[in-house]
C-alpha cells in the first residue's frame, strides 16, 4: 500500500469504528477473505472464519439493540469502553508495515477519530429518544449502517476520495458536536427536574432565588392619625362622665 492507502485505511478503521465496531470488522474481513483487498499483516486475522463469524453474529445483535429507543443509548454508553480502543487498536493495524513510531501514531489517530465519532453517534440519539416514536431510531441506525459500509468501502477503494469526505465530516463534525452537548444538557436538566420534582437549577442554570423575608409595616407617627368624624373625645384613666 503507497501512503495514500495506508492513511485511509487507517482514518477509516477508526472512523467507522465509533459509529458501529463490528460492521467495520465484518467489511474489512470480508474485503480481505474474497481478495478484493491485500489487508496488512495487522489486520489480516480479520479475515479469519472465526472471527468473520463472531463480527457478524455481534452485528446482528447491534442491528437489533441500535433499533430499540432507550435501550441503543445504553448499548452506545457499554461501548464507550470497546468502540474507541478497538478503533485504535484497528488503525494500528492498519499501519503497522510502515514501522513502530508510524502504529503509535495511527492508534492515536484513530483512537481519537473513533472516540469522535462515537460521541457524536451517541449525543445524537440522546437527543432522537425525547421523540415517542421509533422511526426516527430506526432510520438513524440504518444510516449509520449504510455509512460504515460505504466509507470502508470508499477506503479501501478509493483513498482520496475518502480522505477529502473524512475531511468535510470532521469540519460538520467540529460545528455539530457544541450543539449536541448543549442539546444534551437541556434533555438531562429536564429529566433532572422531572424525577427531582423541579428542585434544583431553572432552565437558565443559575439556582433558585430564596425569597425575602417579609417584615411587618412601620408604624405610622401619631400626628398623621385621622381623627373620628364623630367628635367623640375620649377620656382618659380616672377621668369621669
Amino acid at each position: 500500500m503507497d501512503l495514500t492507502q495506508t492513511l485511509a485505511l487507517t482514518l477509516g478503521a477508526g472512523w467507522a469504528s465509533g459509529l458501529n465496531l463490528y460492521a467495520t470488522m465484518l467489511v474489512l474481513g470480508l474485503l480481505g477473505a474474497t481478495g478484493q483487498v491485500d489487508l496488512p499483516a495487522g489486520l489480516e486475522i480479520l479475515s479469519d472464519p472465526l472471527v468473520l463469524f463472531a463480527a457478524g453474529a455481534m452485528y446482528l445483535v447491534e442491528f437489533l439493540a441500535d433499533k430499540v429507543p432507550g435501550f441503543d443509548t445504553l448499548w452506545d454508553s457499554l461501548h464507550t469502553f470497546i468502540r474507541i480502543p478497538a478503533g485504535a487498536m484497528l488503525a494500528a493495524g492498519a499501519a503497522g508495515d510502515a514501522g513502530a513510531g508510524a502504529e503509535l501514531a495511527a492508534a492515536i489517530m484513530g483512537g481519537g477519530l473513533a472516540a469522535a465519532t462515537h460521541a457524536a453517534k451517541s449525543g445524537t440519539r440522546v437527543l432522537i429518544n425525547t421523540s415517542p416514536e421509533p422511526f426516527s431510531n430506526w432510520a438513524a441506525s440504518i444510516t449509520e449502517d449504510v455509512a460504515v459500509f460505504a466509507g470502508v468501502w470508499a477506503a479501501v477503494m478509493h483513498p482520496a476520495v475518502f480522505l477529502v469526505l473524512l475531511a468535510l465530516f470532521m469540519v460538520a463534525l467540529i460545528w455539530l458536536l457544541p450543539k449536541l452537548w448543549r442539546g444534551i444538557k437541556r434533555v438531562f436538566g429536564a429529566l433532572g427536574r422531572l424525577f427531582g420534582g423541579g428542585k434544583g437549577e431553572d432552565s437558565g442554570g443559575s439556582p433558585p432565588q430564596t425569597p425575602a423575608l417579609s417584615r411587618p409595616p412601620d408604624p405610622v407617627p401619631p400626628d398623621r392619625v385621622t381623627p373620628k368624624p364623630d367628635g367623640v373625645t375620649r377620656q382618659g384613666p380616672g377621668q369621669g362622665a
